[in-house]
């Protein structure tokens, strides 16, 4: 069932909305529980990536997060957008790999197309995300179907985007099964396509990161996960 989220703004509304929206403390909320999730997974991701990486995805992904809490325990910017310009920056300067660039862009070109409001709506959001995942694509050359991040933040924002920006648990969903459907597929992008046909039967670990980054986003406006 569906939850309800009250925010800074003073809204509530179903599916972690609001009638007036989100701001900064939500966000905040997002990537604390984003590091959350990265911590608790770090050996899951880095099993994932041992098979078609460099086993060593869980542990980046989990110092770059770690240090995004880091830097908003010591202070939250004031807007949406500079808190996920903000994680970008931290996560570019700590994350090893191709990780850090690129989620990096993914946040901090969605926090640059949320510009300096104070609040923003889901369908703000979810236009934003669209913008920074599609930084994301021209950064990386991927396609969808090449096996990487893109296959979980794709469907993500448009189940988002399909909602009206509503629906943070469709997201999650979307993007979990984003995850899930990269084990057939042989990669084309990265690392992991050095393997060749080798790569096929392994879920991508960049995939599965973007999965938790989206059920991060769902536990922030008050959808736990596997809620129905």
């Amino acid at each position: 069932m569906s939850g309800k989220v009250t925010n800074g703004a003073g809204g509530s509304g179903e599916g972690g909305g609001s009638a007036e929206g989100w701001d900064a403390a939500f966000f905040a909320r997002w990537m604390r529980a984003a590091a959350d999730a990265v911590d608790r997974e770090a050996d899951r991701l880095t099993e994932l990536d041992s098979a078609i990486g460099d086993a060593d995805h869980g542990g980046n992904m989990r110092r770059g997060f770690a240090a995004v809490r880091s830097e908003l325990d010591e202070g939250v910017p004031a807007t949406p957008g500079s808190v996920l310009m903000t994680a970008g920056r931290k996560l570019v300067s700590t994350v090893g790999g191709a990780s850090g660039p690129l989620y990096g862009t993914l946040l901090r070109r969605t926090g640059k197309t949320l510009g300096d409001a104070e609040v923003v709506t889901g369908e703000e959001l979810a236009g934003a995300l669209r913008a920074g995942i599609d930084a994301v694509a021209q950064l990386g050359g991927a396609a969808a179907g090449d096996k990487t991040m893109l296959d979980a933040l794709w469907p993500a924002a448009d189940a988002l985007a399909d909602s009206g920006g509503k629906d943070l648990r469709a997201a999650r969903k979307a993007a979990e099964q984003g995850a899930k459907e990269t084990v057939p597929l042989q990669a084309r992008k990265g690392r992991a396509s050095y393997l060749g046909e080798r790569s096929i039967g392994h879920q991508d670990p960049g995939a599965a990161s973007a999965a938790l980054l989206m059920a991060a986003l769902a536990a922030a406006g008050g959808e736990a996960e596997g809620s129905e």
